[in-house]
């Protein structure tokens, strides 16, 4: 038989998502865990990237579907209520139109919760469908809690209540997601998620990117509660378990950041002492203000401590025109981009200040190291929770209503993690967590078994 006969006989399994790099980049590497069982594997993705040439990275082919906006248009800084509208548009016909011109029957059809329009193109096709959930199984449950009137959440009448979920320990209004609550103004995202859950029937399986071992007991839950949650995770760079990455980062043009030099990153930190350093990153998307700048950099000044920071500032600023920087830049490493997960793999890393944001999480709990959280919406104020009060792993924060957090609390959180009466307890937990998580991606690990699952259920299909 030829190779060419043989591919077409492989059980084919088409993945769809937005171009942002935090959703692309776990279903690049989650395509590239099914290929490796023997799928035939093809993401596509709205990136402008791809509209002239198919390619693929990691056995993972790729495709360019149309958004319906103009080539110029800026899809990751731009109105994000534009972007929805126009995906929502035209999405579904291109995304059909690629299915049919395929010549294959996809046996399952993957995609991102921020499109739920793709599980109805599958069951044009007649296509058993599955999600991919990209966040914590914890806020997949809260979102379904909510959406689906499970429990109560707080209004505007009562802000002060408590949620109790099964599975998780009492939540207040500062640990939930944005969306959720009564202040939320994302209109368009709110409305993404209720459709997506009142429709979780349209879905035969979830995949998670998280691990047994790391929510347990709500994803028990959820399981219990008759949803085919199925975490196979962590999704995260091979880097982080000290293996050659077959996925070099990004589909061209994604990462508008990164560096088109060699960091001196590991090279710098290769000259500092163990645990020693803070590590300061607010993901791919979020630009620097310059109350969030003085503030953190007062933070440092303060501690004293070694710092690698990536600042990402907006177009015609630079970091010599902020006079706190240039007085903390013998201390420490200011770039704006950085090898997070050879950064965050590195000895001389003692914490991670972060947004909160999944992926980051994922990652720094994948690395073993502790955490100092800044949450800001969406998932992240859920994530905190977790990263504090569940996992014991960092500390949070404190919310400061004239400029989100201040300078001395900043400084408070990088002594009570790098040195403090619990920072042995943190480190120990992370190095636990660590452990677990590369256990769940072993072979026979609970991650792997649930990824082999689902490649026997959709071969089942096909």
């Amino acid at each position: 038989m030829s190779s060419i006969s043989a591919e077409n006989e492989q059980t084919s399994v088409l993945l769809v998502t937005a171009h942002a790099q935090g959703h692309i980049n776990p279903m690049l590497r989650l395509g590239k865990l099914l290929a490796s069982k023997g799928l035939h594997v093809t993401l596509t993705t709205n990136d402008l990237a791809l509209k002239t040439r198919s390619s693929s990275i990691g056995g993972v082919h790729l495709e360019y579907f149309s958004d319906g906006l103009p080539d110029n248009h800026d899809r990751l800084n731009g109105n994000i209520d534009t972007f929805m509208i126009s995906m929502g548009k035209f999405g579904p016909g291109s995304l059909s139109a690629l299915i049919r011109s395929s010549g294959r029957k996809f046996a399952c059809l993957i995609n991102t919760p921020f499109l739920p329009w793709v599980a109805d193109v599958a069951a044009e096709f007649e296509l058993p469908c599955a999600m991919v959930w990209i966040q914590a199984c914890t806020v997949f449950h809260v979102f379904n809690c909510f959406y689906n009137r499970l429990n109560e959440f707080p209004t505007e009448n009562n802000l002060d209540m408590t949620v109790n979920l099964p599975g998780l320990p009492s939540l207040c209004a500062e640990d939930l997601p944005s969306f959720v609550l009564p202040s939320n103004t994302m209109f368009t995202f709110d409305g993404i998620l209720k459709e997506l859950f009142y429709n979780l029937n349209k879905y035969k399986w979830v995949l998670g990117n998280s691990f047994m071992e790391l929510e347990k007991d709500v994803i028990t839950a959820v399981n219990d509660a008759g949803l085919p949650f199925w975490p196979v995770g962590p999704i995260v760079p091979a880097t982080l378990f000290g293996k050659e990455d077959a996925i070099d980062g990004d589909l061209k043009g994604l990462n508008k950041f990164k560096s088109t030099t060699e960091s001196n990153c590991l090279e710098w930190l290769d000259k500092q002492h163990p645990a020693s350093v803070v590590y300061i990153s607010f993901g791919t998307l979020v630009f620097s203000s310059k109350n969030h700048i003085e503030n953190i950099a007062t933070g440092l000044k303060i501690s004293k401590r070694p710092f690698i920071w990536v600042v990402k500032l907006p177009e015609n600023q630079e970091t010599h025109q902020f006079e706190i920087l240039q007085e903390i830049k013998e201390q420490g490493l200011i770039v704006r981009w950085s090898p997070q997960t050879a950064v965050l793999s590195h000895p001389s890393v003692g914490c991670f200040l972060s947004h909160g944001g999944w992926n980051s999480m994922i990652e720094s709990v994948t690395a073993g190291v502790p955490m100092i959280v800044c949450p800001q919406w969406t998932d992240q104020p859920t994530n905190a929770k977790l990263v504090t009060d569940i996992w014991g792993i960092g500390v949070k924060l404190n919310k400061n209503p004239e400029a989100f957090f201040d300078g001395e609390d900043v400084a408070r959180c990088v002594e009570e993690v790098l040195s403090g009466p619990r920072s042995e307890e943190f480190r120990k937990n992370g190095a636990e967590l660590k452990r677990a998580a590369r256990e769940a991606v072993a072979d026979g690990g609970s991650s792997d078994k649930n990824i082999q699952l689902f490649v026997d259920a959709v071969s089942s299909c096909s």
